[in-house]
């Protein structure tokens, strides 16, 4: 799939539907992907900011990718300012790289790498998100083991 190109402004969501920024993706552009709306995507907004990302839905059958605000204090944008951006199928299907003792405890745990592989990308992305702050090794271990086990049990 190659990288498409748009300009657009800065939109914002309302705030009950959570405030985010973001950038409108049409339905038709998602029918391109082979995955739909189930793709991952890399996007870089004025070949500054790159970043992994997810679809959503808007509500009117066409989808948004979020801006974080840390992204448009780096462009020193601002709701309705425009943008360029480009979108690609990110090349790592989880959209985000497996932290090393992840990694290795994988390798060497067979049921835990069972265990791992049986879970949905999202599933195996928040696991990295809530092990990535933790600093003590010895603790991230026992957090990936916790949060397998639990995966496990709810299976059966």
């Amino acid at each position: 799939m190659p990288r498409l190109s748009f300009e657009q402004s800065i939109e914002q969501l309302e705030k009950r539907q959570g405030g985010y920024y973001y950038l409108k993706i049409e339905a038709e552009t998602v029918n391109l992907f082979e995955k739909k709306r189930a793709t991952r995507l890399k996007c870089v907004i004025d070949e500054q900011v790159s970043f992994s990302c997810g679809l959503n839905h808007l509500g009117d059958g066409n989808f948004y990718i979020i801006v974080a605000t840390k992204h448009l204090k780096t462009l020193q944008k601002q709701l309705g300012d425009q943008v360029r951006f480009e979108i690609f199928e990110d090349p790592n299907p989880l959209g985000v790289e497996i932290p090393e003792v992840l990694q290795v405890l994988l390798e060497q745990d067979t049921k835990a790498k069972a265990t791992f592989d049986g879970l949905t990308d999202g599933k195996k992305r928040s696991l990295i998100y809530r092990i990535n702050p933790i600093k003590d090794i010895d603790k991230k271990v026992q957090t990936i083991l916790s949060i397998l086990r639990e995966a496990e049990l709810k299976k059966k």
